[in-house]
């Protein structure tokens, strides 16, 4: 066996817990993750249901009976992929705005993967509303299809606003293909990601103009009217209100920069009341310094320390323009916040026993949450890969020592695509790697944090070694 798949071996393995290692049970984990699974399957249900109320009443509006000619079919048809895309398209809004419950029960992961289905759904469905009625207005005729177009551009109440609110709405979608979103800047996504609330915005005096199934009944009324105030809500109560509130009821300013090597620095925050904040070891903020240009770029930065009730850390590495800039803070700059946001933390917690896998500056989440969980000696094994030198390395065996941490240090760059392991361990595969140096794996929560092709790399291996799907906790430095 070569160096260094020994070192491996006995760093990520040796010493196992064992029954006499255990820490009392004064504590069980899992009825927060148990809260959030049902609202999880509610909010489901809750979004399902809208569906079918806005279909009914397609249905008893004669929305079938209209099938029954060409152009007619057409128009009608356009009406219900309408009626579907407006509720998708509140969804979308709904996903995105922070609302409390909503962020606890799925976390921003799973938050960002449905609201990217729902709003490649709702933009599909958008588009087909467009061009069906105005293919029916077209009485089906191919050849009169430009001039319906701009006669209903220029002469129906709302149309010229909603197809404003329409490109604005692909913008956002086209932006958040993944291929663009490798070209572009978080800070210039961001502000093109914005425009979403615009194309929202400009479509709502169209739908309420000239929808006729908006205003069939008054009940249907009263539902548009209130999903639309709701929705409209949440946006000026989470995403504006809240964050201007925390930022100056808690007053937090930096404290001081700390360089720690390999490109991060790691920023030292202080304030009033912090304990009040709510944040929990693992989650992140929204972070904007006053101090400096394009403070109004907000950017999502985690915890790399447990909160104290008297100070924050966050630990960036340098790879944006906004990034860069941390290491000039001063001490003194006011800071605006957003959060704390995340269910990378003990919420999501099943069972006493945690893995803690991090690549990179990955690991800052999961250093939280090694300082933060409650655990007994053995219960907690931290997985690091690296390349260079690891980061919160004094930290992490100061862990080790006076908290019982297991820590396992997995040097260099990844040993081919696909795989999360580095070199050394070639003797094994990705999911060997995890049962020979974790037996008991199946029976731990796993918290994996890193880039997105890792974390799918480790989180195909925990399954494959057993790990069941609710028990993976992941959290990607992706956008």
């Amino acid at each position: 066996m070569d160096s260094t798949t020994a070192s491996y071996r006995s760093a990520a393995a040796a010493q196992l817990p064992s029954a006499g290692t255990a820490a009392p049970r004064h504590h069980v984990p899992g009825r927060r993750a148990r809260l959030d699974a049902a609202i999880r399957v509610a909010a489901g249900s809750t979004l399902w249901l809208s569906l079918l109320v806005v279909t009914y009443w397609w249905v008893v509006g004669r929305g079938i009976q209209a099938m029954d000619d060409w152009e007619s079919g057409l128009t009608s048809a356009g009406r219900l992929t309408g009626l579907l895309a407006s509720d998708l398209l509140l969804a979308q809004v709904l996903l995105i705005a922070r609302i409390p419950v909503i962020e606890h029960a799925f976390g921003q992961d799973r938050v960002l993967r449905i609201h990217r289905i729902v709003g490649f759904t709702s933009l599909n469905l958008m588009l087909s509303h467009l061009a069906l009625i105005t293919w029916g207005y077209a009485a089906g005729r191919v050849t009169a299809l430009p001039s319906t177009f701009w006669d209903l551009t220029t002469n129906y109440p709302g149309v010229l606003l909603a197809l404003a609110g329409t490109a604005c709405l692909v913008l956002t979608v086209v932006t958040s293909v993944r291929a663009a979103r490798r070209r572009l800047r978080y800070e210039s996504w961001h502000l093109l990601h914005l425009y979403a609330y615009l194309g929202v915005g400009l479509a709502l005096p169209h739908q309420l103009w000239t929808g006729q199934e908006f205003i069939s009944s008054p009940a249907a009324t009263a539902y548009w009217w209130t999903v639309w105030g709701v929705t409209a809500a949440a946006v000026l109560v989470w995403r504006v209100g809240l964050p201007l509130v925390h930022s100056a009821r808690h007053r937090l300013r930096v404290a001081s920069v700390a360089d720690e090597g390999n490109g991060v620095v790691s920023v030292y925050l202080t304030g009033r009341r912090l304990d009040r904040l709510g944040a929990e070891a693992g989650q992140f903020f929204t972070w904007r310094f006053l101090n400096r240009a394009g403070w109004t770029r907000g950017n999502p930065y985690s915890l790399s320390a447990a909160p104290s009730g008297q100070s924050l850390r966050i630990s960036v590495k340098a790879l944006g323009d906004n990034s860069q800039s941390l290491r000039g803070l001063r001490p003194g700059t006011a800071v605006l916040v957003e959060g704390p946001y995340g269910r990378l933390s003990a919420r999501a917690r099943t069972g006493r026993k945690v893995v803690l896998i991090g690549a990179g500056v990955g690991i800052t989440p999961l250093r939280a949450l090694a300082e933060g969980l409650e655990y007994g000696p053995g219960e907690a094994i931290l997985l690091q890969r690296y390349t260079g030198t690891p980061l919160f390395d004094r930290e992490l065996r100061m862990l080790a020592d006076t908290r019982g941490l297991l820590v396992g240090v997995l040097p260099g760059h990844r040993r081919a695509p696909g795989s999360w392991l580095g070199p050394g361990a070639d003797h094994l595969d990705d999911v060997a790697a995890l049962r020979t140096w974790i037996p008991d794996i199946a029976d731990r929560d796993v918290y994996v944090c890193g880039p997105d092709p890792w974390t799918e790399s480790v989180e195909r291996a925990a399954r494959a070694a057993g790990v069941p799907a609710d028990r993976i906790h992941l959290e990607n430095f992706s956008w």
